[in-house]
């Protein structure tokens, strides 16, 4: 067992569960891998391919897309190398391809897209070491200079980016592209179950985008995706990539080593006590990495676990925001071991090749099952036993899942949301092809059903103008640059330091106000900064350094206006409905928290933009009727109570967490005259959460009485009504009269 003595026997762990170690089934190479490959295959250690390796790169060769879903270091990469290295290194694919009206042989390329520059670096570095001569493969990111572009658009063979830059320089610079575009044989999407939500359909749409110009150059790529273990890989891809005939490839037969996984109940406060265990792991020799849900905790861990260590050894936080030169130094130290310990959000949670990582802490439950193994699936790269242990924080979802660990260790896993036919992120698309070439009515393949509609929008907006031989691009600026494929929209805020001008971070817009308003204290790399001025039409936080004993929380209120109900039911003595929703919600004030004990010190009222938002929400009503038997004072409370641990419990039903989402509450809706709560997504035009809640309400509903029945306390708690986000300052709640209301709809 590879649990210490020490962990194992302390009553803080509530559930351990091991899974044992599996020997590996291996297949031979495919004739077509020639001896060049075999050799630079071997030069890495890989003599013999797994046998779902082989099956995946077959189909792939003889020209069908595939969906790889198996877990962690099984050997993803393996697939999808095999079948773009016989394109760029001998020339060989296994169907006959278009070679243009002269019949030339214009060889074969090959893009890889990663939702991370990180991992695609690191793919870089494998691809490098198989040392294959004249085999091309080359990174080409935001950071990539003029002179490395130009080189990739001349040479590359295997190019090697992510789906911004995609967006943002490829297709929009098509026509210097063509190269690649006109030979483009394979398209590589790994990490693909990253690819959910909002995201997700921006992605899609870039994606139909790519295809769409291969069509006019004359290619018509295979797509290969590569993800976790989720449910529905094939139907991922398929949505994703907009292509049908997905070969599904989920039978993991790689070798893995045995791993030890604990949920642990931590007594205090989870994010010290995740420290405290990374501390100690790291002091007896075992490289860990802690998974936080927050940028702000990565930067307390890493420095609460540094103390703990003293000098004895090094300890870093790792997150989204940093800058390039940042970045490659931790990843650097992480690979060759001199980084001991790494506090990080979910940008580690990706396939960058660690090995020898020891041990995986999750300080809170990252969203989804398939995350949770893909961070566990971290530690035992090495081919040792590895340890893995879930900190569970004081909030709903996490109580549910200490209570209920089959959720995890026996559930099947979540199938991905994505929504690529989104109205408002599709039009965004349709301009964007517009301008890359004219869109006619016959991109409906690519757009779908939809694309009238939207073209019309675009065309009465002065977007678009329609000639005869189709829709125009009628504005000077570029339309890709008013879609960000991560944000809710807009330029990313940049945080810079007032006295040198140094820009040390990055924001989404959409968490600015929240994040770094006048008075905010902003945590980067351990160091506490104090907002001394935000602009947000200037996308611009300028701080100072600052070491001021306490934290920043900011306060909001919000209104929503439901604009068309979609589907409606009932549910016990409620009406469940989803549909679209207009949400209006302004950031108002801050609460100074301190940094040691989390109690208020005061309030301060800010002077921030009221902001609209139209997105999808699942909601019921109860009616007057059935609620004679309250007090009116306690409905409230109850309502609200009622919001707080439905939101919280939604992930363990959805593969979101609980920013994804927001929810509102009220004892008399202007639009339904009922008691309402309403839970929405947090993107525009909806992200499939509040859908996917819809579908399962009944269960999701009867988990969130269950949670406030069994949870121990009186009056209400972090692990039941009580939010980290609550933008009015957790009041009014009531427990108890939250799971009366419930017991109305499901009990």
């Amino acid at each position: 067992m590879a649990l210490p003595e020490w962990l194992d026997g302390d009553q803080r762990v509530r559930y351990r569960h091991h899974r044992p170690s599996v020997d590996g089934v291996t297949a031979p190479f495919p004739d077509w891998v020639s001896e060049p490959v075999r050799a630079g295959l071997a030069r890495v250690g890989i003599t013999q391919p797994w046998q779902h390796q082989v099956l995946a790169a077959e189909a792939a060769f003889s020209g069908r897309h595939v969906a790889l879903a198996t877990g962690t270091a099984s050997g993803k990469s393996l697939a999808y190398l095999l079948p773009v290295l016989a394109a760029g290194v001998d020339g060989q694919v296994g169907v006959e391809v278009d070679r243009g009206p002269l019949g030339l042989d214009r060889g074969h390329t090959a893009l890889y897209l990663a939702p991370t520059k990180a991992l695609a670096h690191d793919q870089l570095r494998a691809c490098r070491a198989l040392g294959i001569e004249g085999w091309r493969p080359v990174a080409v990111d935001g950071d990539s200079d003029q002179a490395e572009r130009r080189f990739v658009r001349d040479f590359g063979q295997f190019v090697l980016t992510n789906p911004d830059l995609l967006h943002h320089s490829i297709l929009p610079s098509h026509q210097r592209w063509s190269r690649l575009l006109g030979t483009l044989r394979y398209v590589v999407i790994d990490e693909a179950h990253r690819y959910r939500g909002t995201f997700g359909a921006h992605v899609a749409n870039v994606l139909r985008r790519l295809r769409r110009l291969a069509r006019h150059y004359g290619a018509d790529p295979i797509f290969v995706s590569a993800s976790a273990t989720v449910s529905g890989a094939g139907e991922l891809l398929e949505r994703l990539a907009g292509v049908s005939d997905v070969l599904e490839v989920a039978t993991d037969t790689s070798a893995r080593a045995g791993l030890d996984f604990a949920i642990w109940q931590p007594e205090g406060d989870p994010h010290h006590e995740a420290a405290e265990l990374m501390a100690r792991l790291v002091g007896e020799g075992r490289q860990t990495l802690t998974f936080t849900t927050s940028r702000v905790q990565a930067e307390l861990v890493a420095v609460r676990s540094q103390r703990i260590l003293g000098s004895s050894a090094s300890v870093r936080s790792y997150r989204g925001g940093y800058l390039a030169e940042d970045r490659r130094e931790l990843e650097a130290g992480l690979q060759s071991g001199t980084l001991r310990g790494v506090a990080c959000t979910n940008a580690l949670e990706l396939g960058v090749d660690i090995s020898g990582v020891d041990a995986v802490i999750s300080c809170g439950f990252p969203g989804t099952v398939a995350a949770l193994w893909q961070q566990a699936g971290r530690a035992g790269r090495s081919g040792t036993d590895a340890v893995a242990v879930l900190v569970a924080r004081p909030d709903p979802l996490d109580a549910y899942l200490s209570e209920h660990p089959e959720l995890i260790f026996n559930a099947t896993v979540e199938r991905t949301v994505l929504h690529p036919d989104n109205p408002r992120v599709q039009a965004l698309h349709v301009a964007a092809a517009a301008q890359e070439l004219p869109v006619t009515e016959a991109d409906g393949q690519w757009f779908g059903s939809e694309l009238g509609a939207a073209l019309e929008r675009l065309t009465a907006a002065g977007y678009l103008r329609r000639r005869a031989n189709g829709w125009y691009w009628a504005r000077p600026d570029r339309a890709v640059d008013s879609i960000d494929l991560r944000t809710a929209g807009g330029h990313s805020v940049e945080v810079v330091e007032q006295t040198t001008g140094r820009v040390i971070g990055q924001l989404d817009p959409s968490a600015a106000d929240r994040s770094v308003h006048v008075g905010a204290i902003y945590l980067h790399q351990g160091d506490q900064w104090l907002v001394t001025d935000y602009a947000p039409e200037e996308h611009t936080a300028l701080v100072r350094p600052a070491r001021e004993g306490y934290f920043t929380q900011a306060t909001a209120e919000s209104d929503i206006a439901i604009r068309q109900v979609l589907a409606s039911r009932r549910l016990g003595r409620a009406e469940v409905s989803f549909g679209n929703i207009e949400l209006s919600g302004q950031v108002t004030g801050f609460l100074r928290r301190d940094e040691a004990t989390g109690a208020v010190w005061d309030s301060s009222p800010l002077d921030l933009p009221r902001h609209s938002l139209n997105t999808q929400a699942v909601w019921y009503t109860v009616g007057a009727s059935a609620l004679t038997g309250f007090d009116p004072r306690d409905l409230p409370g109850a309502a609200h109570a009622a919001e707080h641990t439905a939101i919280g419990l939604l992930p363990a039903f959805a593969p979101c967490d609980r920013w994804d989402i927001g929810g509102l509450s009220t004892t008399l809706h202007p639009d339904t005259g009922q008691l309402t709560v309403f839970v929405h997504d947090g993107a525009a035009g909806g992200a499939g959460f509040a859908d996917r809640g819809y579908q399962v309400i009944e269960t999701w509903l009867r988990a969130t009485l269950d949670r406030l029945r069994s949870c121990p306390c009186e009056q209400g708690c972090p692990a039941c009504v009580v939010s980290p986000k609550c933008g009015n300052g957790n009041h009014p709640l009531d427990k108890a009269a939250a799971a009366r209301l419930l017991e109305l709809i499901v009990d």
